[in-house]
């Protein structure tokens, strides 16, 4: 892939995912700086971009709109999100462990709880690879980027 072509340059919440607290969207903006920052990510079958992906939800699906920074139509697609429900409350729950034990527990007990934290956010990682399987390919660091800002789509405060 060339450098800087198979890239996302911007990733748009449009008004289907809703406001949040200012925490939740002090969240929502650091996942999208970070993907932003560094990414790798490739259209099936087109030249290259950049590219901007605009992210929705309709009907509990995640739909991935996909532009040119031109702003010429990629592709759209759309994915289901109940593969990611169990994932994501999981990873939400040990989350909240995680924070609990910073607090409280000893520092092997935290390390025990964030290796946790690691495996199961790799395992939604591998999940949204795997459902963009031959519409957009992305590399794993991407994945992790991009599950992050799903969690936050989600995530309450």
């Amino acid at each position: 892939m060339a450098d800087g072509v198979f890239r996302l340059c911007d990733v748009v919440l449009d008004e289907t995912i809703g406001r949040s607290t200012p925490d939740v969207e002090h969240e929502r903006a650091v996942a999208i700086f970070d993907l932003i920052e560094e990414n790798s990510f490739a259209p099936a079958g087109h030249a290259g971009g950049p590219y901007k992906l605009m992210l929705s939800l309709v009907d509990s699906k995640l739909v991935l709109s996909i532009k040119t920074e031109a702003g010429v139509d990629v592709a759209t697609h759309i994915l289901s999100l109940t593969p990611f429900r169990r994932i994501i409350k999981d990873y939400f729950m040990i989350c909240e462990s995680y924070y609990e034990a910073i607090r409280s527990s000893t520092p092997s007990q935290i390390e025990a709880i964030d290796m946790g934290r690691r495996g199961i956010h790799n395992d939604g990682s591998q999940t949204l690879m795997d459902r963009l399987s031959g519409k957009i390919k992305i590399d794993f660091d991407t994945a992790r980027r991009l599950f992050t800002l799903v969690c936050v789509l989600y995530w309450r405060g």
